[in-house]
């Protein structure tokens, strides 16, 4: 009866079946041991037919709990031999892809990882962090492996540091899915090189992607123009507007140096206006008003301009109210916008394009958030490998379903 109610629990079928349960009480322990009915035959994947039982192997997997205790499986597996003389070992349906385990166990390895640390879920498994990343790491190259990216025609690509000092990984994310895609060590023309040969392994030419928004890294211009020839480039207004933020806070600190009354003011100039407290509004009121006289009030006015600017969408408008707003600019004595207006200018039509594509990067800068957050919580990442395996499982959306029907859908 036990042997029974524990097969309907687990979801064995003929020919399995659980020959016996033993439950170690000092160890608190169950385990059950699974054999096959004599005479059974198997079929191996690649060749036709059934085919007899040459010797077995016991093999154990760690299984999902029963209630608090451990629960492991000892199973008889069969070897058979095939035509050509060949020995094959025949895995179970419930064996897991990393040895050791079963489907049930790692799927919920898999749905824990995506929330904590390698080393949170060691802890709650009961198994090494060594062996709980290798299960995700495992899961994510297969699914990378068999992920299908013809349907890829628009990317945002951006840079997140992967520890302290100058040390970067690039990520290139499907803009239209919000998926990573692509995970590379470094920031330069070379990473856009490997995202192009990435994608042709995958199904997607070079010259299917139509769209690519970037920030205004010299190296990822040139990866860019040379390796994705029909891609067209947007510089989203986020980006363009942060610039022209720090250039307002850059005023504000020179002219603080000779007057005081700027002196607490960064925030409220640096702040959306709809979202200002009314002493902080009209703080700003009273700076505005003085902006014959304030050079920081006119760099803020500038910095709004700008954004206005961008919120059009005709891009011939667009075009020609920058390249006149560039020439005040210049025209200024607003130093630090100076910079700013120079940047637009090199950068028109990318900063243009952004009134017909509207397509920006916030999505990944949130995911590059998400992958920091969980960068502080595991103490760093020493490995690419690692730092790969959780950026895919945060954000790759990756169809873990086609290799564990026991995995959670893509989200």
């Amino acid at each position: 009866m036990t042997a029974k109610l524990f097969e309907a629990a687990l979801g064995i079928a003929a020919p399995w079946s659980v020959s016996s349960v033993e439950f170690d009480e000092k160890l608190k322990a169950l385990t059950l041991r699974i054999d096959f009915k004599a005479g059974s035959k198997f079929e191996v994947s690649g060749h036709a037919g059934a085919h007899g039982v040459h010797d077995t192997q016991t093999k154990r997997y760690r299984h999902l709990n029963f209630f608090e205790h451990e629960c492991h499986l000892e199973v008889r597996t069969p070897r058979v031999k095939l035509p050509n003389g060949s020995i094959r070992l025949v895995e179970p349906d419930f064996a897991g892809r990393l040895n050791g385990f079963t489907l049930l166990f790692e799927a919920l390895v898999l749905m824990l990882a995506q929330q904590m640390p390698f080393a949170a879920v060691s802890r709650i498994v009961g198994e090494s962090a060594h062996r709980v990343t290798a299960v995700c790491s495992k899961y994510v190259e297969i699914a990378c492996g068999l992920a299908d990216y013809s349907d890829v025609t628009a990317l945002a690509v951006d840079e997140t540091s992967r520890a302290r000092g100058h040390s970067y990984v690039t990520l290139a994310a499907d803009a239209e899915q919000r998926r990573v895609l692509f995970v590379a060590e470094g920031r330069g023309a070379g990473t856009i090189e490997e995202l192009a040969e990435y994608l042709e392994d995958h199904g997607c030419a070079a010259s299917a992607i139509r769209s690519v928004s970037i920030d205004m890294s010299p190296a990822f211009i040139a990866g860019v123009t040379e390796h994705l020839p029909n891609a067209r480039i947007t510089f989203d207004k986020f980006h363009v507007i942060g610039h022209a933020s720090s250039a307002v806070d850059k005023m504000r600190r020179i002219e603080q140096r000779t007057d005081k009354s700027l002196k607490g003011m960064r925030w409220t100039l640096l702040k959306d206006t709809s979202r200002l407290k009314p002493e902080a509004a009209a703080d700003l009121d009273a700076l505005i008003a003085k902006m014959t006289v304030k050079r920081t009030a006119r760099a803020w006015v500038y910095k709004e301009q700008l954004r206005e600017i961008l919120e059009r969408k005709q891009i011939n408008v667009v075009r020609a109210i920058l390249a006149h707003w560039c020439n005040c600019v210049m025209r200024s004595k607003v130093e630090p916008m100076k910079d700013v207006a120079r940047m637009v200018r090199t950068h028109m039509e990318g900063i243009a394009a952004w009134a017909q594509t509207r397509q920006t990067n916030g999505f990944l800068e949130a995911i590059n958030g998400l992958f920091q957050a969980a960068k502080r919580r595991a103490r760093g990442f020493t490995r690419l490998s690692t730092i790969k395996t959780v950026i895919f499982l945060i954000a790759g959306k990756l169809d873990l379903q086609a290799i564990n029907p026991h995995a959670g859908a893509p989200t």
